[in-house]
């Protein structure tokens, strides 16, 4: 894997988050993402809205400010476990990342963030599965708030051992990217990842080693 510093990797990919390109689309309304600024989930829908050229009106979910506005009895009625992101989007309302990431492949195919191939999809989804079932959930602000004194070790513990289950596998299946060598959905799940890692001050050799992305 071709390596740079994580750090400007995740400024990297912020903003292109942050600064998206019109593109012509059926007449719809935009998509509403309900989402957090520093939230893993709702960074991988911008990310995936960014490179698919889509515009998006945005509704913040402050998780902190009054306990948690993702608390709310109008929130819950989007998403029910009171996380985010939400998504309203074609008339339904998606609330897991990998959930909206997916329906927008099928629907707005191009560029396609899932390959065609089925070998090299199924590794894109392992990748995926592996950081937002593996990693992140385990040191989300909720699990968090709730380990108390010792949440930054907690955090570093289970980042790290995802970071070491996963080292070997994208040394399987990298090129420039986390598959092969064009930007998926592996890709999407890794960098806001990555962001936590360094947030922890987690420095080990996969952090080191991060694709490129520019």
């Amino acid at each position: 894997m071709r390596g740079r510093g994580c750090g400007q990797l995740g400024r990297t990919f912020f903003f292109q988050c942050t600064n998206l390109t019109e593109k012509p689309m059926s007449e719809q309304t935009k998509p509403v993402l309900h989402g957090y600024f520093r939230s893993s989930c709702s960074w991988r829908v911008r990310i995936a809205f960014a490179l698919k050229g889509m515009e998006y009106d945005q509704v913040p979910v402050n998780l902190i400010k009054d306990g948690g506005q993702q608390l709310t009895e109008d929130y819950k009625t989007l998403n029910p476990m009171q996380q985010v992101p939400a998504v309203e989007i074609d008339g339904v309302t998606l609330s897991q990342s990998l959930a909206v990431i997916q329906y927008i492949d099928e629907t707005r195919p191009e560029p396609r963030l899932l390959p065609l191939d089925p070998k090299k999809r199924a590794q894109v989804r392992m990748i995926s599965d592996l950081i937002a079932s593996g990693i992140q959930p385990l040191q989300n602000l909720h699990v968090i708030q709730k380990i108390g004194a010792e949440k930054v070790q907690w955090a570093q513990y289970f980042i790290n051992r995802g970071f070491e289950a996963l080292e070997p596998l994208l040394k399987q299946t990298a090129g420039k990217y986390c598959v092969g060598d064009e930007i998926s959905m592996a890709d999407i799940c890794l960098v806001p990842q990555v962001y936590n890692a360094e947030r922890y001050i987690l420095e080990n050799t996969f952090t080191a080693q991060c694709p490129r992305y520019d």
